[in-house]
């Protein structure tokens, strides 16, 4: 199940897309081994994706849209489970090898075929409510500070402590549901740097030397993610003249904010001259990605993205999903930025980090 309009590159891939560009980070197998038998990598993801099971289960038990819910989540439960451990007997049964994309889109599908459109809507809303309470404050402590390099790293380590809202973490969910989360004992309590990828200083010192004229910013998670991680973040690039378009998801997928969702939250967050916290935001767009998962192949996105991103001089992926978990390595023909934090045991040890380590990585194209 995809965006209804056609599906396009995105424009500033450097050509040809097909040798150039892989949307999985992880290698999960490489040519030489066996197609029918599982890699090691194989098998630790798969298991990744059981161990989410339950906690998929008991969001769509509790689905008030869907009759029967309990009866569903029960059949969903079983056939992703059914359909995990054929991969690990045969790696090529549904559509494999397995990489973190098909693992996301077949229990997509399952959930949708079995009538859940959106078993975190409750979740997503109690905690865009509780985020867009707090975004004044989070915006007046960032104004406040003088120092524009402090300012910015200010910014940066809000997008961090935003993005650990996750609820596709099995941990984070556990931890999210016995006490909500403090974003502001958030950003105190990240790893210290320097951390696993750590280009800060780098662009801190372009940030004080250059402006983009227009940046696309792939966005994650609902709640303090979207509303006090990114959004006081692309305000601040409004502040310094770039155009912002802000990519969102087309359909619900884990507690990702979606387009028509964001548009509901700026709705809220703009005052009656359309300004965000004294900011005017005509030259801020929100863009439907065309995308249906937590993970991202910019192999397709929708017409309407591919439009607005011809022109772009900066792309951002955010979150361990789109910006880590898939597109790490990723070139653009312009400048780009992958942030995120390591919320799986698995990525941390790909990467050589610690499990809630951050990812700041910036890649500068020299025109």
């Amino acid at each position: 199940m995809e965006s209804a309009s056609e599906m396009v590159p995105f424009p500033l891939l450097p050509t040809p897309i097909e040798s150039n560009y892989r949307a999985s980070t992880i290698p999960y197998r490489f040519p030489s081994d066996n197609p029918r038998k599982p890699t090691p990598t194989e098998i630790a993801w798969i298991d990744l994706f059981l161990n989410s099971i339950p906690s998929f289960k008991k969001r769509a038990e509790s689905d008030p849209t869907v009759p029967d819910a309990a009866i569903r989540a029960e059949k969903f439960a079983q056939r992703y489970f059914e359909i995990l451990e054929d991969l690990k007997k045969d790696p090529e049964s549904h559509g494999g090898p397995p990489d973190a994309i098909l693992l996301c889109r077949i229990r997509e599908q399952i959930l949708r075929e079995l009538g859940f459109r959106d078993i975190f809507k409750k979740v997503k809303d109690e905690e865009n409510a509780k985020a867009i309470s707090l975004f004044a404050d989070v915006v007046r402590l960032n104004d406040a500070i003088e120092d524009g390099g402090k300012r910015v790293e200010n910014l940066v380590r809000g997008i961090f402590a935003g993005n650990i809202f996750d609820l596709g973490s099995a941990q984070l969910a556990e931890i999210f549901s016995k006490d909500g989360m403090s974003f502001l004992a958030s950003c105190q309590n990240l790893v210290p740097r320097p951390w696993v990828i750590d280009d800060l200083d780098t662009f801190k010192l372009k940030w004080s030397k250059k402006s983009w004229k227009k940046a696309i910013i792939f966005v994650d998670n609902s709640g303090a993610d979207i509303i006090l991680g990114i959004l006081p973040f692309a305000r601040e690039l409004l502040r310094r003249g770039t155009q912002v378009v802000l990519a969102a998801n087309d359909l619900p997928s884990i507690n990702d904010v979606t387009y028509p969702e964001l548009i509901e939250i700026m709705s809220k967050l703009k005052d009656e001259h359309g300004q965000l916290m004294g900011v005017d935001t005509s030259n801020l767009l929100l863009a439907n990605s065309g995308n249906d998962l937590p993970v991202i192949d910019l192999s397709r996105v929708s017409e309407e993205l591919a439009y607005l991103a011809s022109d772009a001089d900066l792309v951002i992926l955010e979150g361990m999903g789109r910006g880590i978990e898939t597109n790490l390595y990723a070139q653009f023909k312009c400048d780009s930025l992958k942030i995120g934090m390591v919320k799986h045991p698995e990525v941390a040890q790909f990467l050589g980090g610690r499990l809630y380590d951050c990812v700041f990585k910036y890649n500068e194209v020299l025109s």
